[in-house]
């Protein structure tokens, strides 16, 4: 079948679930792949989360810690993966939910999704922004030494320009730019990976790796045995893996783009996950082996950059920033992609004001004003980190991991409501050309509890000073995350019950019958005769 073929029978897919085709179908499936291994990015997450694992457990947290997290995040992916393989649509998650559930939950799932979407873009922008200043420093001793938040965050505004501006220029740029980033990706893990085993003159012990334990959280006093390690400091460094291996729906949004997406972009799915989980694992035993000064990385905040400055001199200590540095400036402009076509099939919907806004199309296709709106409401969403916190004596950035931790949460709660709802329907959901089978029964629930841990877990205060009813707690050190995502979800459900339940009603068809149909039943036996065995949703032609 040529991609021609190909395009037609993804737009006749896409009419079966109520949409004409107006996004360009500009994406391959390697393409579609790419933009989720670029949003997960094991040269961003690592590198600028890495405190988390450290500060909360050390080594052993995250040696042990990042496979066993995969292992359970896979089991999130295929779930996802057979959902959009019967439902590609750039919705994704809220219109899976709308077509397995209720209303209510559609909406609600769409806007935790938007919102974990938002809280990605934020806190990648904004590591990348470290990391350039960090990068420019180690070129420049003035530099180095003018440091200030303020300047951080300027940075990190500058940033979200640029990919601002990238995102609206055209859709096909951004394929590109995708298929480079998963080279990219490839390349600069591995020569990161060969810099740390050949270059350092010191590498730790297996001990030191598997075994050895930090609390850097002030909890317990430091203490790295016990009970409150093990069920309180310990858990928190699952936002490592957690929140590096997420927005892999990326491959969901992007499917209204992608020719063959009901394959393509459940494949780009788990494909993007295994390939991101295998050489994240590598790319961090290589740090942590090369760690020279445990209890210097410690005093530092738990910052990957202080292993780095440890174990290697220039040129390597820059070259590894530069590679790490544009990685993160790949994964924003992914991230970017990702949530503005979100945002365009939520407003299609109705479910999002002033939504003639957010579906307006430059002539390149793109949705520009939605790029305009995430742009801003990132900057918005990330204020907070212009304030200095110092947790033991060491900088650490509480509000960083306030917005790392409302990406975790919002995301996966929406992927956790349309996941449960396919369980609850069992054999009578239709399923696409790509599918797990019987193993539903036993993946949909373990992904709904491993997603129910992990938010509990990404809720809680990550130092004792977050703590109202403990000394020294100040407002500064709060783990904003429950006020974000409880006070949106407060103000959505006034908002449903006031007036959007009133006019939202789910999904609206715009179908726009393909070339050569004349009619929504030629539609319906197109597909079906194309497809033999995977019956989508009946059309009805538009009135």
């Amino acid at each position: 079948m040529s991609t021609t073929d190909d395009a037609l029978s993804d737009d006749a897919k896409l009419a079966q679930l109520g949409y004409k085709s107006e996004l360009k179908r500009s994406f391959s499936g390697f393409s579609n792949f790419a933009i989720s291994f670029s949003v997960i990015s094991i040269l961003s997450g690592p590198f600028i989360s890495f405190f988390i694992g450290w500060n909360n457990g050390g080594p052993m947290a995250i040696s042990w810690g990042w496979p066993v997290v995969s292992l359970m995040i896979i089991a999130v992916g295929l779930c996802m993966g057979e959902l959009v393989s019967a439902m590609p649509t750039s919705g994704g998650m809220y219109y899976w939910s709308a077509k397995l559930g209720s209303i209510r939950s559609s909406y609600f799932t769409g806007w935790l999704d938007f919102l974990g979407l938002l809280g990605i873009v934020a806190a990648v922008a904004y590591g990348a922004a470290t990391f350039v200043d960090v990068t420019i420093s180690a070129y420049s001793d003035s530099w180095a030494a003018g440091y200030s938040l303020t300047r951080v965050f300027v940075i990190f505004v500058v940033l979200l320009a640029l990919v601002t501006v990238v995102s609206i220029f055209s859709s096909h740029l951004l394929s590109i730019m995708n298929s480079i980033s998963v080279w990219w990706h490839v390349a600069g893990v591995a020569a990161i990976i060969a810099i740390l085993v050949l270059v350092p003159g010191h590498h730790g012990t297996v001990s030191d790796v598997f075994l050895q334990r930090v609390n850097n959280t002030g909890f317990f006093g430091g203490s790295t045995s016990g009970m409150g390690f093990i069920f309180i400091v310990l858990p928190l460094s699952m936002i490592l893996p957690q929140f590096t291996i997420t927005g892999y729906d990326a491959s969901c949004h992007m499917s209204e783009e992608t020719v063959g997406a009901s394959d393509a972009a459940a494949k780009g799915i788990w494909r993007a996950i295994m390939y991101s989980a295998i050489a994240g694992w590598v790319l961090l035993l290589a740090m942590l082996f090369a760690v020279s000064d445990a209890e210097g990385v410690t005093k530092s905040g738990g910052s990957s950059v202080a292993v780095l400055q440890q174990a290697l001199g220039q040129p390597w200590f820059g070259l590894v920033l530069v590679i790490s540095t544009v990685g993160q400036l790949f994964c924003a402009l992914a991230c970017m992609t990702s949530t503005t076509r979100m945002l365009f099939a939520f407003s299609r919907d109705g479910a999002v004001p002033g939504a003639r806004f957010w579906t307006r199309l430059s002539r390149k296709g793109v949705p520009v004003y939605s790029v305009l709106l995430v742009a801003v409401l990132a900057i918005l969403l990330t204020l907070p980190a212009l304030v200095r916190v110092d947790i033991n004596g060491a900088p650490v950035p509480v509000a960083f991991n306030a917005v790392v931790t409302i990406g975790v949460v919002g995301l996966y709660l929406a992927f956790a409501i349309p996941i449960f709802q396919r369980w609850r329907k069992g054999d009578d959901f239709a399923v696409g050309t790509w599918s797990i089978g019987r193993h539903y029964r036993w993946l949909c629930p373990f992904a709904v509890v491993e997603i129910g841990i992990t938010t509990v877990i990404a809720l809680m205060p990550s130092s004792t000073g977050g703590v109202p009813w403990l000394d020294g707690f100040s407002w500064k050190y709060v783990n904003y995350t429950p006020l974000v995502v409880g006070g949106t979800l407060l103000v959505l459900w006034a908002i449903w019950e006031l007036w959007v339940k009133k006019i939202y009603t789910g999904p609206r068809e715009t179908v726009n019958l393909p070339a050569g149909l004349s009619s929504a039943d030629e539609l319906n036996a197109e597909w079906d005769e194309t497809h033999p065995g995977h019956h989508g949703h009946t059309v009805t032609a538009p009135k």
